[in-house]
């Protein structure tokens, strides 16, 4: 394909080295994921610092249901941009405009679901999670404003995974520095300069979310060979089916991961509100440790679509050793940092002068240590799965998202129940073995069937 105004960006991952590829692909995505992190991290810092320990405690307890509507939304675009990925490694245009066109359409819907859904259950989903009756209100406040954002979420996540299918991965990175710049910017002015308290936080994420889609849209608008004609947005039952079929069991993956992080939630709750602050400090960090892995997952995922497009199957093989050497590489250093200067971090965050800030500060540390040592499971985890995906199966993935239930929430109730709260903090690293256990040998099944079949 000609680049042309508009093109200079997009990347075939079908011929070049594996290990520079993904490296250089993964980098701008890092950056971008870092900006979008910035998101959360401002929102914690500013609300742990100018709110107190209460309103950041309500930003955690609705920590995992504002996570399972995410995850539906970032499934649901990640598998649509598996099929685009595919697409534009096989060269076919036409059925690439089509799939963006059907695209767009199921996604339009899935916003207007998901948004009734959100603001009709989000009070009953708080009851249900017994969140501390002192934060609720602050909690529901929060959600109401994040839920109503959603169709902005969702054309975020749909206008980047389109980039990215066709190997742009600089416009997300420089629509996230917009908004994470206008992100701070408002964090200021409707948190520190008004009364609306943790409203503010959620009504500046949302806004600057918005100029990232404008900005990606834009951009898309340039390129070439995705100007959709009223022809492209005749619906296919075939290709709406296959659409659905890549990235619902994904969006359903994130939601069973999701329904048990609230399991989790549920029994972290009930450990008062020092312990939420002190453990949501860290999940919000969460983000921060994950960043590169999301990247370089989201890298093994175009170039293992696009390779897969193209029937370039021993090029799948050689960028997953590439692919894993990259992140264990990255997970030892970052646990390394985290080891360091976590507790300077997550100082950030909490008010550590009072008594209850230093005990939170102390539960948020233990618990960075902890996920810190553990990480390369993770990254491993991410390589396997944007692998499995990538070559077009996203049940396999899906199957671990079982695994990590089951092991989340089991060792949330039965370590808690043999340990105390000390068992709270194994919940996610065992919940990542868990799902390595389903996805490693996935990914060797897969690659045995793609010998078969080529020869």
């Amino acid at each position: 394909m000609t680049n042309v105004k508009g093109e200079q960006s997009l990347k075939k991952m079908t011929e070049g080295n594996p290990f520079s590829l993904l490296l250089l692909f993964s980098l701008p995505l890092m950056a971008g994921n870092l900006f979008q992190q910035l998101y959360t991290v401002v929102d914690t810092a500013i609300v742990g610092k100018v709110l107190g320990v209460d309103a950041l405690a309500a930003l955690g307890a609705v920590e995992w249901l504002n996570w399972l509507v995410l995850g539906v939304i970032q499934g649901l675009a990640q598998g649509v941009g598996i099929f685009m990925a595919q697409k534009y490694g096989a060269r076919q245009e036409d059925a690439l405009r089509k799939a963006v066109a059907a695209s767009v359409v199921l996604s339009a819907a899935a916003a207007v679901i998901l948004t009734a859904a959100g603001q009709g259950t989000a009070d009953f989903v708080l009851s249900l999670l017994h969140t501390p009756k002192e934060i609720k209100p602050i909690s529901m406040a929060y959600l109401r404003v994040l839920f109503a954002g959603i169709p902005v979420v969702m054309a975020y996540n749909l206008a980047a995974s389109i980039l990215r299918a066709l190997g742009d991965g600089k416009t997300p990175l420089l629509a996230m520095i917009v908004a994470a710049v206008t992100n701070v910017v408002l964090d200021l002015v409707l948190v520190m300069g008004t009364d609306m308290g943790v409203m503010g936080a959620a009504l500046a994420t949302v806004i600057a979310q918005l100029l990232s889609v404008v900005y990606c849209v834009f951009h898309i608008r340039k390129i070439r060979i995705l100007r959709l004609s009223k022809e492209d947005f005749r619906m296919s039952r075939e290709l709406n089916f296959r659409l659905l079929y890549l990235g619902m069991p994904m969006a359903f993956q994130n939601m069973v991961i999701s329904v048990g992080g609230m399991i989790v939630q549920t029994v972290v709750n009930g450990l008062g509100v020092v312990f939420i602050a002190g453990f949501t400090a860290t999940n919000k960090l969460y983000g921060l440790l994950e960043t590169a892995a999301i990247s370089y997952g989201y890298a093994m995922t175009t170039y293992t679509g696009q390779n897969m497009g193209a029937g370039e199957y021993e090029r799948i093989s050689k960028g997953a050793k590439a692919g894993t050497v990259i992140s264990m590489i990255t997970s030892l250093i970052i646990a390394a940092l985290m080891l360091l200067f976590g507790r300077l971090i997550l100082g950030c965050f909490i008010t550590s002068s009072g008594k209850e800030g230093a005990e939170a500060l102390e539960i948020a540390y233990h618990y960075l240590s902890i996920m810190s040592v553990c990480l390369p499971i993770l990254y491993i985890l991410h390589v396997a799965k944007s692998c499995i995906q990538g070559m077009g199966n996203t049940l396999l993935p899906m199957v671990s998202g079982f695994a990590e239930f089951f092991m989340r929430t089991g060792t949330a109730l039965l370590f808690t129940w043999l340990f105390g709260s000390e068992g709270i903090f194994f919940a996610e690293v065992l919940a990542w073995l868990g799902a390595d256990f389903i996805l490693v040998p996935g990914y060797f099944w897969m690659r045995k069937k793609l010998g078969q079949s080529k020869t």
